[in-house]
């Protein structure tokens, strides 16, 4: 650019590479200064190099220099911009004066935009410096060099715009301002809009004046070309920028009319090349932000601009896809919203919507969720059309199967929007909507045939009619005149009056009698002559007068009748038809606008039901987010009263004891809107209807629901969210001063219960109450009642682990308390009577007594007692009543006596809970008081010590620590000791013979070995639950049962004694894992019982086992893996459990995965090859180590050299197409490939591999890795080609055998079939201890031949000494662990 002549410069200048110095700069300043007030802004002709040299050494000069120098030409600029409008209107100014005066302005405007530039430069340094971690006094350097600027950079920029506003074009001539000074005021705007920090809050200032400055430009100076490539540039350079240049760009619409430049921005970018932007990942993100904020702002113009756009949409980049869905979501929402748009606004806005739906199902998850959030703005600004609510609710509910968790996440948001804004109903329940469809449907039927027109037959006009009607007339007429022949009578005669003679022959007519009515006239024209309508038209013809009068009578034409009758308002008459026709006409349009809406929400309420069954599965992904929204969406449609969705928030109740804080939150979140939050007014109000509302809850919910609610409601009143009146009904309820049914009353029970875990002293202070009116005469009504009144006050008894932290004694009862008289009064009156509620009362009673009773053993034996008295009384009827019991079917007999099933059933369940409640007594409740009197008794004697020690030596010496480490091994055998001492009780007391349980062990062995005479299904279970009780006793009597156990296990035919046994078996096996580990494979077995519930119970027992590391676990886990392909839902979730949890044991499932492979693969294990491949992808997917991936590649490689089948093949290579294949992996398959080379002649292990390959290459790979998987698939493709060729020769001539593949077992039917046979009695030999076969396979005996048990069910005589097998010394273990016995799910 020309900064003027030469001539204005001062000759006294200094080189321009040696930095002015302060005197030199304060002696030119001051010149400057002082021609400035002399001559104005024309001093910088004279004075340009003072200021020039200041911007050319800025790096270098100080900051005093540098601030004043911008100053100074801040004031310049200024005096100029004032004088110019003067200036310009002096129609007398010269050319030399012009000339002086623009050159003056394209110098300081040179200086002073330069200036800005060099400060703008600086200020963006020292930020980056700002940011720099190790750089020291930041702050200081900051502060000194920007200062000033800061400060004067929005006056500069009011200046600037201020100087543009002027109409400049008078300096240049009255042409357009040079292009190259526009450059020169805008690039300060575009250099500042480049700091990264100018979209702050504090710049917001900058921001507008910048905004002002290039809209003056853009309306005074023809800015618009350059500033459309300058601003796309910027976007595609300067991410930051876009919403900057949105926002000006949309002020520059609206305020300034700069419209055109919307469309010049938006064609320029429509016209950038799809493939480029899908490179420039940078400049994409600019573009699509500048498009999305302009959208929001000014959507009117970006529709009328959006065709320029819409090539993109097809384009690579999933960011521009997402940029223009959004502006037309906009677009849709701001612009084409509403009833009232024209036609051609409507099917733009119909044409939108289905782009939109059509990039639901984009390839690129982030444009499905994308769409999928933009729908959801949509429907909640109300913008969706109702014609279109159904397809995109079909669209979202089949999101819910989508891969990605975003996607999955933002379509449960948009169900839930739905729910909000539908316009049907509050209540969406599609059975409740069903019927009054149904009903309208019938009506609007109905309505359809009634106004459906009747078949009309041609109308013919009364003219045509007589006209045809003519010859038949004439001649009757004719006849008149002819003699009456023989037999014809004249019998008609003209009425009195015109009128009705009129009637009568026109009656005649239409009846045909011609005839008559012609002699009608005839008679009548003499009558009547000279009546209308009896006059003749004057002919001498007779006939021709009768036949007018006819004609005028028939066709209604005749003159007299239309001038004696008043004039009628036809048009009248049409408007009311008219309307009586309209009026159905419109019933039948509402009738049909009802089906409509009915029918649509109808179809959203299926739609809806649908979408809660697929979000119900998805509480327990791994993704947090997609919980909580689902969470979040069961709430929501709770509030809609869906009937489905009392199932979902019941699926929720165990994410409460989740280990995500997020998702408990939620829980808790949604439990408290749901039923904390009613709509009530009164507080006794919104009491009643959150205990309804929790009441429903527990209707037939499982212990573990009830356990969960539990969890909830103990927070709840933690945090005191729930209020008195809540716990005043429930005591209300349970007393019965408020009215309400025995299920109502157990729930209230159940609930006082839930809130004392939160609150004991709520059970505390009521226990006399919940005494007295629950375990009162009425009790034996009805169990349930006293069953719940026993959990709630079992909430009393504290935790003896917590007891002992605390140092304090346990909370329990005198013996002669008034709770266990009543327990003990109503367990023995339910002995004898039939009741299917009184075995889980009565194991209630026994478990809080041991809990809370002082002396506990003595209450229950006395209740044993009892009730074994009761049984010998009955046993011991008269005679006449034991004759009936052979026949009666309820009754059980030996020989000796009868008795009925249910009372040897209760004595039976009695006895074994007495026998576990006493073991769980010494081992925790005694094992720890104990130990908390030994620690106070160690503490005690500890001070005592101390003490003296003070008073003996002051001084502290370290024989301190001695005595310390002796206390601790003091304590350590205390403990043992502790432990010894319930060991040898058990042992060694509770089962001797002066003990009462012993006295009923003989009973219990007996029906167990006796199922054919005691064949009743609960006394077998419960006889089979009660021997595992007693086994838990010692582990002599366990060892020498064990074999009796585990064979009823296995032969029962009854399923809940399977189920049962199972459940004992996992018991003993923590207790005495010693004994019970030779029998492992026996509990594996039951993993292919045919009975769902014996497998369901099975694959817990297993999971607690293996995870908590009783069972080891061997190439028999893959019968857990069998699981996951079981025909009952509920079974593969126990399995997927399972795996889930082993997963996050280190690599467990890792080091799991080859004898898996191997046992499921192999020909005899009975699993097909599809239920292979689900199992293999199911346990693949927690392999995520790259590590372990590699490792596993060798392997299967590996593997295949020791394959025998064809089969086997398939499915190795299943198994490594199941893999992410690395790099590295890659390299293990090419020094592996010798293994499987000879397989790749089979087509499925060839297709495995290419599959392998395939998404090897779509992960993306580097150049040198592309070549080593061509090579590779090279070589597959050569071994799959000479295996075909090798294969074609030997069918043509050689005789060298095929490889047969290996014959499959025929499955009978889906049920899985064991791997060995389940009934050989060889099986039940009581397997050797651990030891002793090691040392056996050591000395290589051979095998001892092995004791057969015979199983006897049916024959009494055998004793008992036959049925029972004993081991030898060598083969019971000398070791035995005694562990705490867990909690066990039990059976009835």
């Amino acid at each position: 650019m020309k900064t003027g002549t030469g001539e204005g410069c001062s000759q006294g200048g200094r080189p321009e590479s040696c930095p002015p110095c302060r005197c030199w700069q304060r002696r030119h300043a001051a010149a400057f200064r002082a021609a400035f007030r002399a001559q104005g802004a024309l001093a910088v002709l004279q004075h340009f190099d003072c200021v020039y040299s200041v911007l050319h050494h800025f790096r270098t000069v100080g900051t005093a220099v540098k601030e004043d120098a911008l100053e100074l030409m801040m004031h310049v600029v200024s005096h100029h911009s004032n004088e110019l409008p003067t200036i310009l209107s002096d129609s007398g100014l010269s050319h030399t004066d012009r000339a002086a005066h623009l050159n003056a302005l394209k110098m300081n405007c040179y200086l002073l935009t330069g200036l800005m530039d060099a400060f703008e430069m600086e200020t963006c340094k020292n930020s980056c410096l700002e940011a720099d971690p190790g750089r020291k006094n930041r702050k200081n350097h900051a502060k000194t060099s920007g200062s000033l600027w800061e400060e004067e950079r929005e006056p500069l920029l009011r200046l600037l715009t201020q100087l543009l506003q002027l109409d400049l074009r008078q300096l240049w001539g009255g042409l357009a301002v040079e292009e190259e000074f526009v450059s020169l005021m805008t690039g300060s705007c575009y250099r500042i809009l480049e700091n990264p920090s100018i979209g702050l809050q504090r710049y917001r200032v900058t921001r507008e004046a910048v905004t002002h400055l290039l809209a003056a430009a853009l309306v005074h100076c023809d800015h618009m070309f350059s500033a459309t490539l300058k601003i796309t540039q910027m976007l595609q350079h300067f991410e930051h920028v876009a919403p900057v240049f949105a926002q000006a760009v949309s002020l520059w619409a609206k305020e300034y009319g700069l419209k055109s430049l919307v469309g010049e921005l938006l064609r320029e970018i429509g016209q950038k090349c799809p493939q480029d932007l899908a490179r420039e990942a940078s400049g994409v993100k600019g573009y699509a932000t500048f498009i999305s904020e302009l959208a929001e702002q000014i959507p009117t113009l970006v529709l009328s601009n959006m065709s320029v756009l819409l090539p993109h949409l097809d384009g690579e980049s999933y960011t521009m896809r997402n940029a223009i869905l959004a502006a037309m979501a906009e677009v849709l929402v701001q612009v084409l919203n509403g009833d009232q748009l024209e036609e051609a606004a409507r099917g733009t806005r119909d044409k939108f919507l289905d782009m939109l739906q059509a990039h639901v199902c984009d390839v690129h998850s982030f444009v499905r969720s994308r769409v999928l959030q933009l729908f959801t703005r949509i429907v909640q600004c109300k913008a969706l059309p109702l014609t279109q609510f159904q397809s995109v609710v079909s669209l979202a509910v089949g999101r819910l199967k989508d891969k990605s968790v975003l996607v999955v996440k933002n379509a449960i948001q948009l169900l839930a929007a739905f729910l909000s804004n539908n316009p049907f109903s509050s209540k969406l329940s599609w059975t409740d909507l069903d019927e009054p469809l149904k009903k309208e449907v019938q009506k609007l039927k109905e309505m359809r045939d009634r106004s459906r027109p009747t078949a009309v037959a041609p109308v013919i006009a009364p003219e045509e009619e007589w006209e045809a009607m003519l010859p038949e007339v004439r001649a009757a007429t004719q006849q008149l005149f002819q003699p009456l022949q023989e037999g014809e009578e004249e019998v008609l005669e003209v009425e009195e009056t015109v009128e009705k003679t009129v009637e009568q022959i026109t009656g005649l007519l239409k009846k045909l009698n011609y005839k008559s009515a012609a002699r009608l006239t005839q008679k009548a024209l003499c009558r009547f002559q000279g009546k209308e309508p009896f006059i003749g038209p004057g002919e001498e013809n007779e006939e021709a007068t009768i036949l007018g009068v006819l004609k005028r009578l028939y066709t209604g034409s005749c003159p007299g009748e239309n001038s004696e009758d008043p004039p009628c308002d036809s048009s009248s008459d049409k408007i009311e038809e008219v309307v009586q026709e309209e009026q159905p006409q419109t019933e039948l349009v509402k009738q049909e606008m009802l089906v409509h809406y009915l029918q649509d929400a109808y179809n959203f309420s299926v739609k809806i039901t649908e979408a809660l069954n697929l979000i119900s599965k998805m509480m327990y992904e791994n993704s947090v987010s997609v919980v909580q929204e689902a969470i979040e969406f069961f709430v929501t449609v709770s509030q809609f009263g869906v009937p489905q969705a009392l199932l979902g928030v019941r699926r929720m109740l165990p994410l409460v004891w989740s280990k995500e804080p997020g998702i408990k939150e939620a829980v808790l979140n949604a439990y408290r809107q749901l039923y904390l939050s009613p709509s009530e007014d009164s507080e006794r109000a919104k009491a009643q209807a959150l205990v309804h509302s929790l009441s429903l809850i527990m209707v037939d919910a499982s212990l573990a629901t009830i356990q969960c609610l539990e969890e909830i409601i103990s927070e709840f009143v933690q945090k005191d969210e729930i209020k008195p009146a809540v716990t005043q009904l429930l005591w209300e309820r349970f007393t019965e001063k408020s009215p309400c049914s025995s299920l109502e009353r157990r729930a209230a029970v159940m609930l006082l219960g839930m809130m004392a875990r939160g609150k004991p002293e709520i059970i505390g202070s009521n226990l006399d109450i919940l005494v007295t009116m629950g375990l009162s005469e009425k009790a034996c009504e009805d169990y349930r009642l006293p069953q719940e009144v026993c959990n709630v006050i079992s909430n009393l008894a504290g935790n003896p682990k917590t007891a002992l932290e605390k140092s304090s004694a346990p909370f329990r009862l005198p013996q002669n308390h008034m709770l266990f008289g009543c327990l003990s009064e109503t367990v023995s009156k339910g002995f004898a009577q039939p009741s299917s509620h009184w075995i889980p009362f009565m194991e209630a009673a026994v478990t809080l007594i041991y809990q809370l009773a002082e002396g506990a053993e003595e209450i229950c034996a006395d209740i044993l007692h009892v009730c074994s008295q009761q049984a010998l009384e009955k046993l011991q009827e008269p005679d006449e009543q034991k004759a009936d019991a052979e026949d009666s079917p309820h009754r059980v007999s030996d020989g000796s006596g009868s008795l009925s099933t249910f009372l040897l059933l209760h004595l039976v369940a009695l006895v074994g809970q007495v026998a576990l409640q006493q073991v769980a007594y010494l081992e925790v409740s005694v094992s720890a008081e104990l130990r908390r009197r030994r620690l106070l008794k160690e503490e005690k004697t500890k001070k005592q010590s101390d003490t003296s020690t003070n008073k003996q030596r002051p001084q502290s010496t370290g024989n301190e620590t001695t005595m310390e480490e002796e206390l601790g091994l003091v304590g350590a055998t205390a403990d043992d000791t502790e432990v010894e001492l319930i060991r040898n009780i058990c042992e060694t007391e509770l089962l001797d013979e002066k003990h009462l349980l012993s006295a009923f062990v003989p009973l219990v062995l007996k029906i167990c070995n006796n199922p054919g005479l005691y064949s009743d299904s609960a006394l077998s279970a419960a006889a089979a639950l009660t021997l595992g009780k007693l086994c838990m006793i010692s582990s002599e009597f366990c060892d020498s049962h064990l074999r009796l156990l585990f064979t009823m296990m296995e032969k029962s035919t009854l399923p809940d004694v399977r189920s049962n046994l199972i459940i004992a078996a996992g018991d003993l096996a923590i207790r005495f894992p010693n004994l019970v580990e030779p029998w492992t494979s026996h509990l594996y077995a039951r993993l292919r019982d045919p009975c769902p519930s014996v497998r369901q119970t099975a694959g817990l027992v297993m999971t607690h086992l293996i995870l908590k590391d009783m069972v080891k676990v061997k190439g028999q886990v893959s019968e857990m893996a069998t699981l996951l392909i079981d025909p009952e839902e509920a079974i593969v979730q126990v399995a997927q459990n399972f795996f889930g949890e082993l997963a996050n044991k280190g690599n467990a499932v890792y080091n799991l995965l080859p004898d898996i492979i191997s046992h499921l693969s192999d020909p005899n294990s009975g699993i097909e090859e599809e239920s292979f491949h689900t199992i293999m992808r199911h346990l693949f997917s927690y392999i995520t180590k790259d590590k372990q991936t590699e490792s596993l590649v060798e392997k299967l490689c590996q593997r295949f050299r020791t394959a025998r089948t064809e089969r086997q093949y398939r499915d190795l290579s299943h198994c490594l197409a199941l893999l992410p294949i690395s790099e590295r992996g890659l390299h293990k398959l090419q020094d592996n490939y010798d293994c499987f080379a000879d397989k790749l002649q089979d087509p499925a292990v060839y297709n495995c591999f290419q599959t392998v390959l395939a998404r090897f290459r779509r992960a993306g790979v580097k150049p040198e890795t592309k070549t080593l998987a061509e090579e590779l698939e090279q070589k597959l493709s050569a071994s799959h080609n000479r295996g075909l060729d090798s294969t074609e020769t030997c069918q043509d001539g050689s005789q060298t055998p095929m490889p047969v593949p290996a014959k499959r077992k025929p499955i009978e039917s889906s049920c899985r079939q064991p791997l060995s046979p389940a009934n050989s009695d060889n099986d039940f030999v009581t397997p050797l201890s651990r030891t002793l076969r090691n040392h056996k396979r050591a000395q290589k005996r051979p095998p001892r031949k092995k004791t057969i048990i015979t199983f006897s069910s049916d024959e009494e005589n055998n004793s008992e000494d036959e049925l029972l097998g004993e081991l030898r010394e060598e083969e019971t273990p000398t070791k035995t662990t005694p562990i705490t016995r867990s909690s066990a799910r039990r059976r009835r």
